[in-house]
C-alpha cells in the first residue's frame, strides 16, 4: 500500500460512560470550591514545582473532573504543597486541599 504521508490518529472521543468519577466527586463533596475551578491554568502559571518536574495542576483537575485517572498518583507527587496556587486563584479554589482530597480519594479507593 502507497504511503499518502500521513496516518489515521487514534479516537480521542471521552466516553463519560466508562469513565470512573468516583474521585471526582469524592473530592466535590469535601472541597466544594472545586466546583468553581474555570480551568484558567493560573494555578499552573504560579506553580513553584512547574520549574524543576513536569506537574500541571490545571491538566490533573481537568482529567479528574473527565474521570481519566490514570497518571494521576505520579503527577499529584510532584506536588510541593508550597500553596501558591491557592493564593494565586482568581475564583479562590483551595487547590493545596483539592490535591489532598485527590489523594486521599485515590487511597480508599485503592486506584
Amino acid at each position: 500500500m502507497k504511503s499518502f504521508g500521513y496516518t489515521i490518529s487514534k479516537d480521542r472521543q471521552i466516553d463519560f460512560d466508562k469513565a470512573d468519577r468516583r474521585i471526582a466527586n469524592y473530592v466535590k463533596t469535601h472541597e466544594p470550591s472545586f466546583n468553581i475551578c474555570m480551568s484558567c491554568g493560573t494555578c499552573t502559571a504560579t506553580c513553584s514545582a512547574g520549574n524543576f518536574a513536569e506537574i500541571n495542576l490545571r491538566k490533573i483537575m481537568l482529567l479528574v473532573k473527565r474521570g481519566e485517572i490514570s497518571g494521576i498518583r505520579e503527577e499529584i507527587a510532584q506536588c510541593m504543597f508550597c500553596g501558591k496556587c491557592s493564593l494565586a486563584c482568581p475564583r479562590g479554589v483551595n487547590t493545596r486541599n483539592v490535591i489532598l482530597k485527590i489523594n486521599q480519594a485515590l487511597e480508599k479507593f485503592s486506584i
